[in-house]
């Protein structure tokens, strides 16, 4: 289960986990969530037990097959260090990562207390790239956890973005994406928040990605600024950039 993707950040998703569960407010109004309700009732085999979390072992060397060069986000429809995936299993999925030196893969988790924890036993080959959700201030230790990974790229997904981050600890931090909340009952996104995060990017030269202002129907809003998008992105491990229309910029090692 590998497809083609729409998010701005990325080529395509690869799902070895389905389901998860809500840990903080930016869970509230889990896309993933409604998307696995919607797949279940379609008979989808793959979400048979809905958004309850579920390991796919079949698909765990599936990158392997995949030949040419990818930009791949885990899990989209999960979180790889959700407390019931087994250490062992998330071992098997970055096994697997660092024999595809190819693929340029992505993984983002609210569970940074796990990360942390399994980080030292994890291979850290430069094809992934780790991150860390931060909604708000109250999850900023997020980032002081992700700052441990020894991962060639660490990234903030300040999306879905729901309060100030007035003093974002960028230490480390190779990427900073920021997103607005989109579907049903989302949550308004004030411009301030967006400048100011810009504005501590800009400062510590961090290539800084907008990705949506988001809302209800997120086309109408887009995701220009000033005029203009920011897409800004760490080179890739291949060397090659990303397939969205345009090269993208070498802004950090």
């Amino acid at each position: 289960m590998a497809t083609q993707s729409s998010i701005e950040w990325t080529e395509m998703t690869w799902n070895p986990v389905t389901g998860c569960s809500k840990v903080s407010e930016g869970c509230r109004h889990c896309y993933a969530e409604r998307m696995a309700k919607r797949l279940q009732a379609m008979g989808s085999a793959r979400y048979e037990n809905g958004f309850r979390v579920t390991l796919h072992d079949d698909l765990i060397d599936l990158p392997r097959r995949m030949r040419q060069p990818r930009v791949i986000f885990v899990n989209s429809m999960s979180d790889l260090f959700h407390e019931n995936v087994p250490a062992d299993f998330v071992a098997r999925v970055f096994d697997t990562m660092a024999a595809c030196p190819q693929h340029t893969f992505q993984v983002l988790t609210k569970r940074s207390a796990r990360l942390r924890e399994l980080a030292p036993l994890l291979p850290w080959p430069a094809n992934v790239w780790m991150g860390v959700s931060v909604e708000d201030e109250r999850v900023l230790c997020r980032v002081r956890d992700l700052q441990e990974a020894s991962a060639r790229v660490r990234f903030l997904s300040c999306e879905p973005l729901l309060g100030p981050l007035k003093r974002l600890p960028l230490r480390g931090i190779d990427w900073v994406i920021v997103g607005g909340e989109s579907g049903p009952g989302a949550r308004p996104m004030k411009s301030e928040w967006l400048e100011s995060i810009r504005r501590q990017c800009e400062r510590r030269s961090v290539p800084f990605f907008f990705k949506q202002w988001g809302g209800v129907q997120k086309h109408r809003l887009g995701r220009s600024l000033h005029g203009r998008t920011y897409d800004d992105m760490p080179p890739l491990a291949t060397g090659r950039a990303a397939d969205r229309g345009t090269s993208l910029p070498v802004l950090c090692g």
